[in-house]
């Protein structure tokens, strides 16, 4: 809130200042013409009142009627503290430094499934996102297909206990009948209890057949179910993504392989290395960004889906030399980025530039300036919000983009 009230300070102050230079520009004799203050299309060459909103029409001075071109006061310059600086040849150098998330290893996802046709009779995981072991309770199930298999098994062991001594056989129905159950996700612990007790179970608990984070819960108590109906979806974390978006001038800095540092939140300073796996080939839907995903290694699965990161690209030590400058000296709209460049005493003019690498400091002009230009390094998103009050338009409208 406090930035927005400094610049509204000092465009009150731009606006003050903007009203001594018309008082000299009629002193002077120069031609005046006239514009709303909250209207700049409406534009006449005499004193009136704005047909939209009856203002007072304000006089706006014809200096620095070129395109893209603003000329200022010394005071405007002070006030809006505008300074520049002259473009020179060298390296972004740094590092680049972008915002990602941690998401799901899609290569490392279960689905565990029904292993019977049956009715959930309990769910003992209800909610996607929870955390679970391996071996842990999963579900309840009735049906009429295990209650058989449980019989054929009791039966199988009476037999063996009667005449196995007799006849080898009766192991061999045995072993196959205890398999069955193994096939159909009973466990070893499960079965010496049957074998124990002797008692069949109509409601028999499945466990997890591996540890991970439930991405999906995809049936419900008293839901009937097919042999190998999905019921949940399983993430692992043994690994884990790490996805950012990358501009079209930061893609040829980075390639599937490379090493990067990452900084997730939570974590402090702590930096981890990771490994580049996929930059995507295309551009996302109505955007100019990629994908960029590394993979992170996670363990004690500390590292949880979802959670911010600071994704850390170290720029190239034999980068060539380019004209370089302040990230703050280029502003970037959906007509492209552009800079302002002192073109006389007090006077700056748009001029639309292509960026290249950048960093969190720097960025690399590919062109639109050339070496020793003066450009605005400070204030320019005010010289910005000057240009369109003054004279109601973009100052890249009619630029070739």
């Amino acid at each position: 809130m406090r930035r927005y009230l400094n610049i509204l300070f000092l465009l009150v102050a731009f606006a003050v200042a903007a009203c001594s230079v018309e008082e000299k520009t009629h002193a002077e004799g120069e031609t005046a013409t006239y514009t709303c203050p909250m209207h700049p299309q409406i534009v006449q060459d005499k004193p009136g009142t704005c047909p939209i909103c009856f203002m007072d029409l304000v006089p706006v001075s014809q200096t620095g009627k070129e395109n893209g071109e603003l000329v200022l006061m010394e005071n405007q310059i002070k006030l809006g503290n505008i300074k520049t600086m002259r473009v020179k040849a060298g390296s972004v150098g740094g590092n680049a430094i972008l915002t990602g998330k941690l998401v799901l290893d899609e290569t490392q996802t279960d689905v565990i499934s029904s292993r019977a046709a049956g009715r959930i009779e309990k769910l003992h995981l209800k909610e996607s996102g929870q955390t679970i072991q391996k071996g842990q309770p999963l579900y309840e199930l009735y049906s009429e297909e295990l209650l058989t298999l449980q019989r054929e098994y009791l039966l199988a062991l009476a037999q063996n206990r009667e005449l196995g001594n007799e006849n080898p056989r009766f192991a061999s129905f045995l072993e196959a009948a205890k398999k069955k159950l193994l096939l159909y996700g009973l466990t070893q612990g499960q079965i010496r209890s049957l074998a124990r007790t002797g008692n069949v179970s109509s409601r028999i608990t499945f466990v997890a057949p591996a540890s991970g984070v439930v991405t999906e819960v995809a049936a419900a108590e008293g839901q009937y179910v097919a042999e190998g109906g999905v019921l949940y979806r399983l993430g692992k974390l043994g690994k884990i993504w790490v996805e950012a978006e990358i501009y079209p001038q930061e893609v040829a800095s980075v390639k599937e392989g490379d090493p990067i540092k990452v900084a997730v939140e939570g974590f402090g300073k702590e930096l981890v290395t990771a490994e580049v796996t996929f930059i995507s080939p295309e551009f996302r839907a109505g955007s100019q960004v990629a994908i960029l995903r590394a993979e992170l290694p996670n363990p004690n699965d500390q590292y949880l889906p979802g959670m911010q990161a600071n994704i850390i690209m170290q720029n190239s030590d034999d980068e060539s030399p380019t004209l370089v400058l302040p990230t703050d000296a280029v502003i970037r709209d959906e007509k492209g980025a552009h800079v302002w460049v002192q073109s006389g005493k007090d006077t700056f003019k748009a001029q639309m530039v292509t960026l290249g690498e950048t960093s969190a400091d720097n960025v690399a002009i590919l062109s639109g300036l050339k070496e020793n230009d003066k450009v605005v390094v400070s204030g320019a998103y005010l010289l910005y919000s000057e240009f369109v009050l003054k004279k109601g338009t973009n100052p890249m409208a009619g630029h070739q983009h």
